[in-house]
């Protein structure tokens, strides 16, 4: 993707500049609520790779890719791997945006969307520990860090141009519609799975039944890859990104003007990128491990509190655009440090308490991950908006969610579930703390 007329000058003399489009199209009949679709269409796909991932973390890659361990230290282990595509994530952006000045936005989401099916369906096709020994690792490895740095790279530019062409009063409503990408996903994959284990026996699930979520998988990004280009690759998308200067800028450069502006925006929403796995992917181990009750029925809870989030998603546009999305993101990490004191009694509550705990945090993730996009995107000059937006959401969830599985388990079968309410509340505290300077954001509300 890249800048015509008169940005070309300020590209980097690394990248060379693209050559100029066709911009005669009048850009009116691109809509904010055409912007919208591309973007829920496209976060939707992406997250729901991203929890068939996490949920065989817990369901299946202990057992096929770890069974020499126990199921404790075979799940640490899959939590390791799981964290290596928040660690590819920002090489994935930087990379990107390289093939973007050279080649064009379209080649560059086609290559990584392309990237991320072919990680993700490759591992429908890997041979188990039992089958390839330590090269069946060395392969999962592998294609979670492809996983990674192509999410990376699919940063096509569509949430920061809504909320940019958005209405003034309208930015939290507009700013939510991309994060309801994350339960939409998380419904189907956490769907796909409990109705596997309901139907087919373990046996059968381990040999062959996982496998079918990462087919779909792929299934789907080639749907959602064709979404998205018959947007992005318009004249009217093209001329909006390039009048919003949203285009690539030097790395190097932003981050020495902009460095405060990227630790904040990693920072303000901190709450809720912990709380997002500490209700998805955690408590889907520690069942696993430590209750006798039903996985399917267990997920099914999770299914349910996903559609509690995406209600909690669009509430939080409402509930910003009302009162600001700073005060609404303090407000909810502030709720969500009350939710951390809970987490022992509930987790070790029972069924009843466990399923107040994943409903309950749903909720809360949803009203606060609907504006995390917000906090990323709003404290940015238009000259760096679009490269700023795409690292800041890279640092939030390398630093808030990238080791949150393997951190909570490993805390709580070693010390209790304690210490994992000291590790989301620490979550809530950063968010704080990063608001309280944050000033930019209530400013631009």
């Amino acid at each position: 993707m890249s800048s015509i007329h008169s940005h070309n000058a300020e590209l980097p003399s690394a990248f060379p500049a693209q050559p100029p489009r066709n911009t005669k199209s009048d850009h009116s009949s691109i809509a904010p609520g055409e912007i919208a679709i591309g973007v829920v269409i496209g976060r939707a796909s992406e997250y729901f790779d991203f929890f068939v991932y996490a949920i065989a973390s817990v369901l299946v890659f202990p057992s096929v890719f770890f069974p020499f361990e126990q199921r404790l230290e075979g799940t640490l282990y899959a939590f390791v791997i799981f964290s290596f595509a928040f660690l590819a994530r920002p090489f994935g952006t930087v990379a990107f945006m390289a093939i973007q000045q050279r080649f064009g936005r379209e080649a560059k989401l086609t290559i990584a969307l392309f990237m991320l099916g072919i990680s993700t369906a490759g591992m429908a096709f890997l041979p188990t520990f039992a089958h390839l020994g330590p090269a069946s690792i060395v392969l999962l490895a592998l294609l979670r860090i492809g996983q990674g740095i192509a999410l990376g790279g699919s940063w096509d530019g569509l949430p920061s141009l809504l909320a940019l062409n958005a209405p003034q009063n309208r930015r939290g409503w507009y700013a939510m519609l991309g994060q309801l990408g994350a339960p939409v996903g998380f419904m189907i994959a956490g769907g796909l799975f409990a109705y596997l284990l309901s139907n087919l026996s373990a046996e059968d699930f381990l040999d062959w039944g996982w496998r079918y979520p990462f087919y779909v998988a792929f299934a789907i990004n080639v749907v959602a890859l064709f979404a998205r280009l018959r947007l992005v690759s318009t004249n009217e998308y093209a001329r909006l990104l390039d009048e919003r200067e949203l285009e690539p800028t030097n790395v190097v450069e932003m981050a020495r003007s902009q460095g405060r502006n990227l630790l904040i925006g990693a920072l303000a929403a901190l709450a809720s990128y912990a709380l997002f796995h500490l209700v998805t992917v955690f408590p889907l181990s520690w069942i696993t491990l430590y209750s006798p009750r039903s996985l399917s029925g267990f997920l099914v809870i999770q299914v349910a509190g996903a559609a509690l989030m995406a209600v909690g998603v669009i509430a939080s546009g409402l509930i910003a655009d009302r009162f600001g999305r700073r005060r609404t993101l303090g407000t909810l990490a502030m709720l969500i440090a009350a939710l951390s004191a809970f987490v022992p009694t509930l987790m070790d509550g029972g069924e009843l308490g466990q399923n107040i705990f994943i409903l309950l945090g749903f909720g809360l993730l949803g009203l606060s991950y609907g504006q995390a996009a917000g906090a990323v995107t709003a404290n940015f000059p238009a000259k760096y908006r679009y490269t700023g937006a795409a690292l800041t959401s890279d640092l939030a969830w390398l630093v808030g969610a990238g080791f949150a599985p393997l951190v909570a388990l490993g805390l709580s079968a070693h010390f209790g579930l304690a210490y994992v309410s000291l590790y989301l509340l620490s979550g809530a505290a950063c968010s704080l703390a990063a608001l309280s300077l944050n000033r930019a954001l209530e400013i631009r509300d």
